[in-house]
């Protein structure tokens, strides 16, 4: 078998378990073996495979995860409306607990709500849902 149908073997199973797996980063380790390949198609030396391979690989995957990476002035996803559609929806806050937590009615269950900002005075009434943690709503006053 020659070089070259190694490194395009080894890149159909890759590529076939991303397909499995979901990862984006194995499509980049993928791509490092193609550049094995195109060396191998080249006339490289193995060494020559090896690196590129190495190299293509390495560069693609730091450069798909400092694409992918959040930033810091993204906001939480767990705040995002198009994410969540109970962010923005109000509900009516009877009364606290001691613990800053209150039982709310809401989409016909029971959920436990906590108040976005903990440290103002807690009082009952309508508030808005600004975030979900787990299964708590996380409220402000209206």
């Amino acid at each position: 078998m020659q070089d070259t149908t190694l490194w395009w073997l080894l890149t159909g199973a890759l590529v076939g378990l991303e397909m499995v797996t979901g990862s984006f980063y194995l499509l980049m380790l993928a791509l490092g073996l193609v550049a094995g390949g195109l060396a191998a198609l080249a006339g490289g030396s193995m060494i020559v495979q090896l690196s590129s391979a190495a190299l293509v690989g390495t560069v693609a995957v730091v450069t798909c995860y400092l694409v992918k990476r959040p930033r810091a002035d993204a906001p939480s996803v767990r705040r995002l409306r198009s994410v969540n559609l109970d962010i923005g929806e109000i509900v009516q806050v009877a009364a606290w607990m001691p613990d800053g937590s209150a039982r709310v009615h809401y989409r016909g269950a029971q959920w436990t709500v906590v108040p976005a900002q903990p440290q103002q005075g807690l009082s009952g009434g309508a508030h808005r849902v600004v975030e979900l943690q787990g299964n708590r709503l996380v409220v402000e006053k209206i």
